[in-house]
């Protein structure tokens, strides 16, 4: 990526499209130069911060490109912390290509991908986790993502990194104090509170580290495979669930025989379900695909609906079909399908010790939308089992995970250097990488490749 901070870099900040409003954005020491000479309704250079003007945009030969606002931020009161100023124009795409030539050939240099928010990292706006935050926040689909990514923007994630790591460098400066006094034989840190404080840094490390596995499900979606054998309703029950004929009904076995794929948000979680073909042997070459596909998907989905016809299916046979599967009871749910024609069924009989029990298993009429509402709130309480997870710091960034993985493995080196009687440069320099490490997390330790590698994910224009 090319940088260089002393250039003005302009882009367009809005969606590419026609739209009602594009807004184009300068940020630099030369932004309100720049803006004044193109915008010649009033002298942006002598307005004061927060403040908005409305004008016309003229090029070179003073012909009017369009009417715009001219919003005005100066240094350091900024998202970027430089002088920054927003016209916003008509949505036109000949208008703001027109602008925003314009503004280059006054002396701007197009923004790169992430740039913006790159400076306002650079220029302690925010912290690097917060600045990726951004990035989240800008591809939220819904509101628990939206959550996640609003809690890191603010900071949430990095406070808590930022208290583990003070606690951890106030112990460091007493190991490297004794370093001085090696000759003199003295201890200034008491190794039973320091073995307790790693303990307890570890156990917090541990917790940030499990809540990845959530992290990553809230932020990307639920993978929800409809499986089972063929006519047991699956069709139906994506259908009953979107409220729409999205798949194909019919009372012959086999009808379906690729993988169908729909959205459904379920109380602000994104959930992706996948209706799949019948599982069962058959000659016929396109649905065997059709069952190797399924099967697959069953392999790799984060939750498994598996749908049984109560009326052809005996609790022996179900406990047959989910063995050969080799399914696992955290992301299955058993959906026991046309109760309407067996109502007297007794669902208990379904369920088997270590695989099903009356947490994941569902009686149900699909056709008729009995339980359908009942089975969206077992989906939820299946992935979120306690509401008050989403209140708690939840990592959703590999290269954090990466990060407090190294910390933690740092730290278990101390604990095993405590255990050992290592002389103390040797605690010292682990306790240093691992205040490396948790230091990459927020960017007070970072290199240029690894800026880089993270704001060229961004959009131009943020």
């Amino acid at each position: 990526m090319q940088r260089n901070q002393q250039d003005t870099i302009v882009a367009i900040a809005t969606p590419p499209g026609q739209g009602a409003i594009g807004i184009i954005r300068l940020s630099g020491s030369k932004a309100l130069e720049i803006a004044s000479s193109c915008f010649t309704s009033k002298n942006l250079l002598q307005v004061p911060g927060y403040s908005v003007h409305f004008g016309v945009l003229k090029n070179e030969q003073l012909e009017i490109l369009d009417e715009v606002v001219a919003t005005v931020f100066r240094a350091p009161h900024s998202y970027t912390g430089e002088d920054v100023v927003e016209f916003s124009c008509h949505g036109s795409p000949y208008i703001l290509s027109s602008a925003m030539q314009l503004m280059l050939r006054s002396g701007a240099r197009m923004a790169e991908p992430g740039e913006f928010t790159m400076r306002a990292f650079l220029n302690g706006k925010m912290d690097l986790a917060q600045a990726e935050a951004v990035a989240d926040l800008i591809a939220s689909e819904n509101k628990i993502s939206h959550s996640m990514a609003m809690k890191q923007v603010r900071g949430g994630f990095s406070n808590e990194i930022a208290a583990l790591r003070q606690e951890l460098i106030d112990f460091a400066a007493l190991i490297e104090l004794e370093l001085d006094f090696g000759e003199e034989d003295v201890e200034f840190a008491d190794r039973t509170k320091l073995r307790d404080l790693l303990h307890r840094i570890r156990l917090t490390i541990h917790r940030l580290l499990e809540s990845f596995e959530l992290g990553n499900v809230l932020k990307h979606g639920v993978s929800t495979i409809i499986a089972g054998r063929p006519n047991a309703g699956k069709s139906t029950l994506l259908n009953a669930l979107l409220n729409e004929e999205r798949a194909i009904v019919s009372d012959i076995a086999g009808t379906t025989r690729d993988t169908i794929s729909e959205i459904l948000h379920i109380k602000g979680m994104k959930f992706r379900f996948v209706d799949t073909a019948g599982i069962r042997d058959t000659a016929d070459v396109i649905e065997s695909l059709g069952v190797k596909r399924a099967l697959e998907e069953i392999s790799r989905g984060a939750l498994v609906l598996y749908m049984v016809d109560v009326t052809v299916t005996i609790p022996a046979q179900l406990k047959a079909q989910l063995t050969a599967l080799d399914m696992d009871a955290d992301r299955l749910i058993v959906l026991l399908n046309k109760m309407d024609l067996h109502p007297y069924l007794n669902a208990s009989d379904y369920y088997f010790e270590g695989l099903t029990g009356p947490d994941n298993v569902l009686p149900m009429s699909a056709k008729n939308h009995m339980n359908v509402e009942a089975l969206k709130d077992m989906l939820y309480h299946t992935v979120v089992k306690d509401a008050s997870m989403l209140d708690q710091t939840i990592v959703t960034n590999t290269r954090h995970v990466d990060a407090l993985k190294r910390a933690d493995e740092s730290l278990a080196a101390v604990l095993q250097g405590l255990d050992t009687g290592v002389t103390g440069d040797f605690i010292a320099f682990d306790i240093r990488q691992a205040l490396y490490h948790l230091a990459s997390i927020t960017g007070n330790i970072s290199s240029e490749d690894l800026l880089d590698s993270i704001f060229t994910r961004f959009c131009i224009g943020k």
